[in-house]
């Protein structure tokens, strides 16, 4: 039973006072502080939590309607994260700020957390183990990372705070690099380990503003004109219709925002299809503006770094900014 008096509240504060319900229990609090470091699913939280799955999930779908957490698919798994938009979103952050950092029981949720952190990147490393001859190969082939990573940096904005959406994200990577100037990063990826492993590596250097999601790049399901930024490296030639792609992200992409396709100019290594599975043995400069200019953006001059025997581009457009 509620203390409050029943009455017609504007909408902003019915939600208000349906967050600060839903967070006024001790178990959900310690999961809108858990959900605050790192994204969790319900077998982690389970763990971490030493309660049963069935009780978990019923404070998580409270907490999810109430706008103070979100929840997203993938595959069979479902994660958890503090809102990141919503009219709650501030509350959630605000509640967490409240909590003391050394109040006993979040110390002891952190150590479990740890553990979970722990438990991800042992599983990381293997994967990496198993596939690290695969990388190596193809990095055999083009310029190092550091020469591509030099070049991308000097065609991201200026300015910082923007929201930016990296595509086929693998490892986390490019996450890693544009975290200290975003305010928001997501990494899509379509593979459960390599998700695994850039969760681990966000982990591992603190990154809060950068999360990953289970998604497939044909189909992105996010909200339009929710980013500012969005990349593909060294994915692009993965796809089926590269054209199609890009107007995908070209979709999330408010006006003003730009696109930045880092792959390989045509070349004749044929095993890379073969071994490694990839569509398209590169693509010319011309194609690549032309897809920017079907998905109505404007083509910037591209950057070549040639290496032996494969060469990197980094082609980047703009859409036009609001009239």
């Amino acid at each position: 039973m509620y203390l409050y008096k029943k009455r017609n509240w504007p909408v902003q504060v019915d939600k208000l006072l349906d967050g600060l319900r839903a967070a006024a229990e001790g178990t959900r609090l310690r999961v809108l502080a858990l959900c605050s470091e790192t994204e969790l699913s319900v077998s982690e939280l389970t763990q971490i939590l030493r309660q049963s799955q069935p009780r978990v999930s019923r404070h998580l779908k409270l907490m999810v309607a109430a706008g103070l957490l979100e929840r997203f698919r993938e595959g069979t798994w479902a994660f958890y994260r503090i809102a990141e938009a919503g009219s709650n979103r501030r509350l959630a952050r605000t509640l967490i700020e409240l909590v003391p950092e050394d109040d006993p029981i979040r110390l002891r949720d952190k150590e479990q957390l740890n553990a979970v952190r722990q438990d991800r990147a042992r599983r990381a490393a293997d994967f990496f183990s198993e596939n690290a001859n695969n990388w190596d190969d193809i990095r055999r082939l083009h310029v190092d990372d550091a020469s591509v990573e030099r070049a991308l940096a000097d065609i991201l904005p200026p300015q910082k705070g923007w929201d930016h959406i990296d595509i086929g994200t693998g490892t986390g990577r490019i996450l890693e690099i544009v975290a200290p100037y975003t305010r928001r990063a997501i990494g899509i990826d379509l593979s459960h380990e390599m998700l695994t492993v850039a969760r681990s590596n966000l982990a591992r250097s603190e990154l809060t503003n950068c999360h990953v999601r289970y998604g497939d790049m044909r189909q992105l399901e996010l909200e339009s004109e929710s980013f500012d930024v969005a990349t593909f490296h060294l994915v692009l030639h993965y796809a089926d219709d590269p054209a199609s792609v890009i107007r995908e992200a070209a979709r999330l992409l408010r006006p003003g925002g730009r696109i930045i396709v880092i792959d390989f100019a045509p070349h004749d290594e044929a095993r890379l299809r073969d071994v490694y599975a990839h569509r398209w043995l590169g693509f010319t400069d011309s194609e690549v503006k032309s897809w920017f200019r079907g998905a109505e953006f404007d083509p910037a001059t591209s950057v070549q770094l040639a290496g032996t025997p494969l060469t990197v581009c980094l082609w980047s457009a703009d859409r036009p900014g609001e009239s």
